[in-house]
């Protein structure tokens, strides 16, 4: 986190805060349809399920469930191999694969189980307890911060300074930090304060900033494909995302197609290949490192031919600041658009709670590049900088539809600003 000068409280509530400036990159646009015709030769034009094979991957990376992946309806460049050796799959039938994916791609998504199932406990928990247990590190050094300035103290200008500062290092951003302790401030200055007192007036501006922001992915059924494309930086879960999607997709009775546009990693292609097996879904694959535009533009044809309801195109993750990965993907969308001009419909940006203040900064080009219209928070039972998406609803105003708090299925839910304001700092259903 940059480190922020220290000044009274009354300077800062007349001195903006400093926003990151990053240089815009020119790129020529091509034309789209150059762009097209320049990429690699088509996948297989058949959306047929493909039968029982063997898939050839990097010696690195142990494919879970095979039988599963190649029961997918598969878009692939070549015809698969039709035949499985019968004491294989008595094996597998008898002792299945622990569904796990084992690489040693540091940019890999992280892998779960195969099957997609909760364990017992988990079941038993509601899903603000899971939350509350997510953001558990968040909330502890919160609260563990306001208790230590307000034990039996007066609200006085130093108390007010101290706790600005700790909603700052919390990752709360600036603004949102002066606006709760003016809030605070109110009818309380030179009294005595309890920090039970605090955490309340906190939940509550923090509900404040959420609720305009949380709101549910919306839909279109009137796009014949709805096409959702989800973008990102390396390893903040998009192609894990993508499969939770899709399996909520289907369970409400719409029809999926995913593009596995990381074409970068073999070990994304597979996961979307099981993710597509376990749902029903079409998957659309290439090989390895081939050109990713030309895949999204494919897979939306075969979209539009099958009147699916929602298509899902995974990309490659990219640091933001690499000009050339960011090109790549302005090429991405602009395809995209010469076949469908209002597409995609929806741009997802995968955000990694983790990273503190660098996602705030993600969402600034991302969104220049991509068009980036709603948000998904991924990995906040790892960090105590979940207040980072506090900040971040505060600054842009983008939706949040959904938030992650684990690997398994049900840890990517639709986004509850009441839940995750309680959850923050400690507090009960």
């Amino acid at each position: 986190m940059a480190d922020i000068e220290k000044r009274g409280l009354f300077s800062r509530l007349f001195k903006g805060s400093e926003r990151p400036v990053t240089p815009e990159t020119d790129t020529q646009d091509a034309d789209p349809a150059a762009e097209v015709l320049a990429t690699e030769a088509p996948a297989t034009q058949t959306l047929e399920p493909a039968g029982p094979a063997d898939v050839a991957t990097d010696a690195a990376v142990e494919i879970p469930a095979a039988e599963e992946a190649a029961a997918a309806p598969l878009v692939t460049d070549a015809a698969l191999p039709q035949v499985v050796d019968e004491a294989i799959a008595e094996a597998l039938e008898a002792d299945p694969p622990s569904g796990r994916v084992v690489t040693d791609d540091t940019d890999a998504e992280p892998a779960e189980d195969a099957t997609g199932n909760e364990t017992p406990e988990s079941e038993k928990r509601s899903w603000f307890q899971r939350l509350k247990q997510g953001l558990s590190r968040s909330s502890s050094a919160l609260s563990d911060n306001i208790t230590g300035v307000f034990r039996k103290r007066k609200l006085d200008d130093a108390a007010l300074e101290e706790l600005e500062d700790i909603l700052i290092q919390a990752d709360l951003g600036v603004e949102t930090a002066m606006a709760i302790t003016e809030r605070l401030a109110e009818g309380r200055y030179d009294k005595e304060i309890s920090g039970e007192e605090v955490k309340a007036v906190l939940a509550e501006e923090v509900e404040k900033v959420l609720a305009p922001v949380a709101l549910p992915l919306d839909l279109d059924s009137g796009h014949k494909p709805h096409v959702v494309l989800m973008v990102g930086v390396n390893g903040t879960g998009k192609t894990t995302t993508i499969g939770k999607l899709a399996a909520k997709l289907t369970s409400e009775g719409k029809t999926v197609m995913m593009a596995a546009g990381d074409t970068f990693r073999a070990a994304a292609v597979e996961q979307l290949k099981i993710w597509g097996a376990r749902t029903g879904s079409t998957v659309v694959s290439r090989d390895t490192g081939a050109d990713a535009a030309g895949l999204a533009f494919e897979a939306l044809q075969h979209a539009v031919r099958d009147g699916v309801d929602v298509l899902l195109i995974d990309t490659a993750g990219r640091l933001q600041n690499r000009a050339e990965l960011m090109a790549e993907l302005e090429k991405v969308v602009r395809v995209i658009k010469k076949q469908m001009p209002d597409a995609p419909h929806t741009v997802l940006l995968t955000l990694d709670a983790t990273t503190g203040q660098n996602a705030v900064q993600q969402v600034e080009i991302f969104g220049r590049t991509a068009g980036v219209t709603g948000l998904v928070m991924t990995k906040l039972d790892g960090t105590a900088r979940g207040g980072i998406l506090v900040a971040i609803a505060a600054k842009f105003g983008l939706p949040v539809h959904f938030i992650g708090v684990g690997e398994g299925i049900n840890d990517l839910e639709p986004f509850s600003a009441s839940d995750f304001a309680k959850a923050i700092v400690g507090g009960t259903e």
